[in-house]
């Protein structure tokens, strides 16, 4: 089983995870609490209950590179273009907007 936790604005917002079922993302509960809470997509609003997905969450996958920047992360890190998890917690701990994947245990 693979985990990652995941920043909204450097904020830690909740986990994804990833086992034999699929992926599963759940809010933090103190995250949810905040005034400053916010979802992490229109398709994923603030709740206590677990998303749940036979395959990567699209606001997930978007975050991950393609072309060339995906050949590069093959090469370099021997990861394979279809382990999404791997390549989310590879490559998306500094992303382009607002949303960052860090390791979680």
């Amino acid at each position: 089983m693979k985990k990652a936790g995941i920043y909204i604005d450097e904020t830690f917002a909740g986990v994804l995870t990833e086992d034999h079922d699929g992926y599963h993302f759940v809010y933090d509960l103190e995250y949810m609490k905040s005034n400053t809470a916010k979802p992490l997509c229109p398709t994923m609003p603030l709740q206590e209950e677990e998303y749940i997905k036979e395959f990567m969450f699209p606001v997930f996958d978007g975050l991950i590179p393609e072309g060339w920047l995906l050949d590069i992360v093959d090469k370099n890190w021997k990861i394979n273009p279809r382990d999404r998890m791997s390549l989310l917690l590879i490559c998306c701990k500094d992303c382009i907007g607002n949303i960052s994947v860090r390791d979680y245990e």
